[in-house]
């Protein structure tokens, strides 16, 4: 917790170093990457630089930890700093990176608020940097520990490349050495790291799209991004025989262990965690009442429709409902493999959600948001309600 003495100073200042610190981010990053350029060889993403998504997403992440400090005095928020350490361990962060990040965060803290900054609210705002920091850095040595093995980036072998769409692609990986295997859990996602054009390393994460629990296969389901850097070469080059750099699984919005009601609304690609989650309880012979949510732009472009539809008829108690912005005669077979289809954009208002339902939603920012709050309306509270964002997490940025 916050000191008695720092308190009153983060409470006074917050609102300063919260108005500029869209301004102080994109400093500290150009400062650190001068001074350490390795860190965008294979740790930051090179493309989340570029378009502001990682500065927004850790400006929204200081800010938000801060008022939970000063609003929630004696706790922390755990639930946040979790999303950010699975996202951590998945690109191998180490603690003496803290020390690098503290030293050019606060060199441009100092640059951009000058004589605002005095001896006090210096010392104020190093106590939240490293309370936020510790508190990252314990969670991030547990995820680590939990692994089978003590490596970051492990050789997997590309044995099957199928397409899932007219625009993704499914990769099946088995172990290329070996090394020790982590099972994943259904929601969990798997970093790739690669070489691009000009020969740095890039890492991106992927979901793992089925058979997550297994330790002898990774199957991940990926976008073909148009002008992106990792997923080109991967649908491009990449074939069957190839060996790839693959991390151990993260992520903490994954399968509850319970019995009781789920549901997994997605749009797009998004539609991988369900994917695997629905993969999971028809494998396992689940009972479970699960109502499975998709949007999508057509039958055509929905990834991974035959294993979602397929796993669903599997399950006992699960249903579909599917939203497509273009319905077409292809819907058809949906409706026929018992999935009921509408038009347009999701919307739960007609929608009859069971009750202590946990909801699970992955999907563009603004899909989610607007789910959430429909599931909200409808009477689930928002501690049942799970999200996965792809990349960096800028809900926090949002709401600050």
């Amino acid at each position: 917790m916050l000191s008695d003495t720092a308190r009153p100073v983060i409470e006074a200042t917050l609102p300063l170093v919260g108005s500029r610190i869209g301004e102080i981010t994109p400093l500290f990053y150009q400062k650190m990457f001068a001074a350490h350029p390795e860190l965008l060889n294979g740790t930051f993403s090179r493309a989340n630089q570029a378009n502001g998504t990682q500065r927004q997403a850790l400006a929204g992440a200081i800010a938000a930890f801060a008022s939970h400090l000063v609003n929630n005095p004696g706790t922390l928020p755990e639930a946040v700093l979790s999303r950010i350490a699975h996202k951590h361990t998945s690109l191998g962060i180490t603690e003496d990176q803290y020390q690098i990040v503290y030293k050019y965060l606060f060199e441009a803290i100092v640059e951009d608020l000058g004589e605002a900054v005095t001896p006090e609210v210096a010392a104020a705002w190093t106590e939240v940097y490293w309370l936020m920091a510790d508190a990252l850095i314990k969670i991030e040595k547990g995820l680590y520990a939990r692994q089978a093995n003590d490596k970051m980036w492990m050789p997997w072998k590309i044995v099957e490349k199928t397409p899932a769409s007219p625009t993704t692609m499914t990769f099946v990986f088995e172990p290329a050495d070996d090394t020790p295997v982590t099972p994943g859990e259904p929601g969990q996602f798997v970093s790739v790291r690669i070489p691009v054009a000009d020969g740095l390393l890039q890492a991106r994460q992927y979901t793992l799209s089925a058979d997550a629990e297994s330790t002898e296969r990774r199957v991940i389901t990926t976008k073909f991004n148009d002008g992106g850097e990792v997923s080109p070469i991967m649908h491009e080059k990449f074939q069957v025989g190839d060996v790839v750099e693959l991390s151990n699984p993260y992520g903490d919005v994954t399968l509850d262990d319970g019995d009781g009601p789920l549901v997994l609304a997605t749009a797009g690609i998004g539609c991988t965690p369900a994917a695997s989650i629905l993969r999971a309880l028809a494998t396992n012979g689940s009972g479970r009442e699960v109502l499975a949510l998709h949007a999508d732009r057509s039958l055509d472009t929905w990834a991974l429709s035959g294993q979602m539809l397929g796993d669903v008829q599997k399950i006992d108690g699960a249903s579909l409902k599917v939203w497509l912005e273009k319905p077409e005669l292809a819907a058809v077979g949906a409706g026929a493999a018992g999935a009921e289809t509408h038009e347009g954009f999701m919307n739960l208002a007609d929608v009859d959600l069971p009750e202590n339902a946990n909801v699970y939603l992955c999907g563009p920012l603004p899909f989610m948001q607007k789910v959430r709050s429909q599931a909200i309306a409808k009477g689930i509270p928002a501690t049942r309600i799970h999200y996965e964002v792809f990349g960096p997490d800028l809900w926090l940025a949002s709401q600050n």
